[in-house]
């Protein structure tokens, strides 16, 4: 699956779905990608003086972005409601760490491992490391 791609199912397919798993690569190319529109759209507010843009996408980002790092922390074995230490003062900190680590080997409580490695899927998916 292409980098743009992981951020078109967060707002189309995956919009809301809080269940399930998600790779690393999900989650990080929908940041990347999240923040280079959440920028530009910023700029162009800065330019025309009304700051609607910025704010329409913001909240319309809002929900796939919850969604698409409770999957993550799902990914990583822990419970969606890790999300709210991000709350606190130095809460994004452990929270960063979380969504950086490796997925659980095989099948966790949340379902079974989306790179198919450790697991009965095929990996197919997956890049080859030969050139």
């Amino acid at each position: 699956m292409s980098a743009f791609n992981y951020y078109k199912e967060a707002f189309t397919k995956k919009f809301a779905d809080f269940n399930g798993r998600a790779r690393r690569s999900e989650f990080w190319y929908f940041t990347l990608f999240n923040t280079i529109v959440a920028v530009v759209l910023n700029l162009i507010d800065g330019v025309t003086g009304m700051p609607i843009l910025g704010g329409i996408y913001s909240l319309a980002a809002l929900i796939p972005g919850i969604a698409v790092g409770v999957r993550r922390l799902h990914d990583t074995g822990k419970s969606g409601w890790w999300y709210l230490i991000a709350f606190t003062i130095i809460g994004i900190i452990p929270l960063i760490v979380f969504w950086a680590m490796d997925s659980t080997s095989g099948s966790n409580k949340f379902g079974a491992n989306p790179k198919g490695i450790g697991s009965d899927q095929p990996a197919d998916h997956l890049i080859s490391d030969e050139a």
